[in-house]
């Protein structure tokens, strides 16, 4: 063994294992990760000292870090070395980040979330504009032509964590705050209540799913990070659709959380 590797780490391989000598190393490293003997943020072994340690080739380790990047369990850092991937640092709370109580505040919901987990948020990438409602967007809303869009990007930290897109009906966004970059205290949804439309409540899709190259750029993605796709539609208290907000996050930077009841 390596004397730079503390002892009992990492055990040895077995050749003659059905299963190949790079997965091997590479469940050691997970089940390492697993149990908290590597931490968050801390940097693997080198490629040299698990060459040492195994008696492998370093195309054989490289092979075993390419399996934890595809895992988003680790991330390479070009001429640092390769390091545990932190855990998802925003707790997204179905049942409280709506709340009336945060409007109330001058608060959005990422800004709450945001100072939960006691980071900086920014955004940026704004876009708002009229345009023609796709024909899931305009079934949402109930059979509308035209939408206003807005479209943002969210950071926390100076790292962007997921970006989204609200679609509102013209006949109540146009000529309003929410048609301007800065819709004010507490967000759009602030301003729909000031308009009449308090909210009722919201229905949220949700999948999760492997990125598309321009996601991969846009949220700056590791090899292997999923995103979580969610569709969210607002309704008031009509029962009238007046929001539908089309969000992609990075999978590493949420937890996303829920009570049900038990009736």
């Amino acid at each position: 063994m390596s004397p730079s590797l503390p002892s009992g780490i990492l055990g040895d391989v077995d050749p003659t294992s059905d299963r190949a000598v790079f997965r091997q190393i590479a469940d050691q490293l997970r089940e390492a990760i697993d149990r908290g003997r590597f931490r968050e943020g801390e940097k693997l072994p080198s490629e040299a000292e698990l060459v040492e340690h195994y008696g492998v080739s370093r195309m054989t380790v490289r092979n075993s870090f390419s399996i934890l990047q595809g895992e988003g369990l680790v991330h390479a850092e070009h001429g640092k070395g390769v390091f545990v991937r932190p855990r998802p640092p925003v707790r997204r709370l179905a049942s409280d980040r709506f709340a009336r109580r945060h409007r109330e505040q001058g608060k959005s919901a990422f800004i709450v979330e945001a100072d939960a987990a006691g980071g900086h948020p920014q955004v940026d990438s704004l876009e708002v504009k009229e345009e023609k409602a796709s024909p899931d967007i305009s079934t949402r809303l109930g059979s509308v032509r035209r939408v206003l869009a807005r479209r943002r990007r969210y950071l926390l930290d100076g790292r962007p964590v997921e970006f989204a897109t609200s679609y509102l009906p013209l006949d109540i966004a146009r000529g309003t705050q929410i048609a301007e970059p800065n819709p004010g205290p507490g967000g759009i949804y602030a301003r729909l209540e000031e308009l009449g439309h308090r909210l009722d409540h919201f229905e949220e899709e949700i999948r999760a799913r492997m990125p598309s190259p321009d996601e991969v750029k846009t949220l700056r993605l590791a090899s292997g990070v999923p995103v979580i796709h969610l569709i969210r539609t607002a309704f008031d208290a009509e029962g009238r659709p007046v929001e539908v907000c089309d969000t992609v996050m990075a999978a590493d930077a949420y937890v996303l959380s829920y009570q049900l009841p038990a009736t």
